[in-house]
């Protein structure tokens, strides 16, 4: 028997978040309903739900025929993104070094620690799990609900790109060198270094992106 359609869709749902962080599915990559529903067992409804919920969080659209593919940004429009998020993620890293809890900001640092050994081993899926930890422990540690939420949202819209980084090996070491300088500025809870660092460390994802998307002539 198929499942309830809401939790059908979540499975859905999840599923293509997954492949999308993972690299499996790229912008620009159709997502065909009915092979999907073939793939999950279930009718199309649960999958057209999912879809329309990635839909309104940017993460897919329609195309022609009303087809869903994973939602390619323009250049404008990716960079206005990133010149968002670097401010809201620098606020959260500025409030982190205020806020976060001796317990948090000891789990931050284990994080780093993490990263570290991932970067040196050149393990791009490690990394990528890692950095998306690393950000969200920032998220939660600037304790503040309303920019918890809208930087989760930026984060799910940039994700594809943000991800994709990281197959090119050499950008493991430079994120991690940036993620230390943050650290270590919450570490010592100094806010206005901790807001530069993460400044820093966005644009530099910013520009690493658009050199990867110029170079396969996106």
């Amino acid at each position: 028997m198929e499942e309830p359609s809401g939790k059908a869709a979540d499975e859905v749902y999840a599923a293509v978040v997954d492949w999308i962080v993972e690299g499996r599915l790229k912008p620009g990559d159709t997502l065909n309903e009915m092979a999907l529903a073939d793939s999950f067992g279930l009718s199309r409804t649960p999958v057209r739900e999912a879809l329309q919920r990635l839909t309104l969080e940017g993460l897919t659209e329609r195309g022609a025929r009303r087809a869903f593919h994973v939602r390619r940004l323009e250049p404008l429009e990716l960079g206005d993104l990133f010149e968002a998020m670097g401010e809201i993620e620098a606020l959260c890293a500025r409030l982190s070094a205020q806020r976060m809890s001796p317990l948090e900001r000891a789990r931050l640092s284990a994080l780093v620690d993490e990263g570290q050994a991932a970067a040196e081993a050149d393990d791009t899926i490690a990394y990528t799990g890692i950095n998306a930890r690393f950000h969200l422990a920032l998220f939660e540690g600037a304790h503040n609900a309303s920019l918890r939420e809208i930087a989760l949202s930026l984060r799910m819209r940039t994700m594809p790109y943000r991800d994709a980084q990281f197959r090119q090996t050499e950008r493991l070491s430079s994120s991690q060198t940036e993620h230390r300088r943050i650290v270590d500025a919450v570490m010592t809870e100094d806010p206005e270094a901790a807001f530069a660092a993460m400044r820093a460390h966005m644009t530099a994802t910013s520009l690493n992106i658009t050199r990867m998307l110029e170079a396969v002539g996106s």
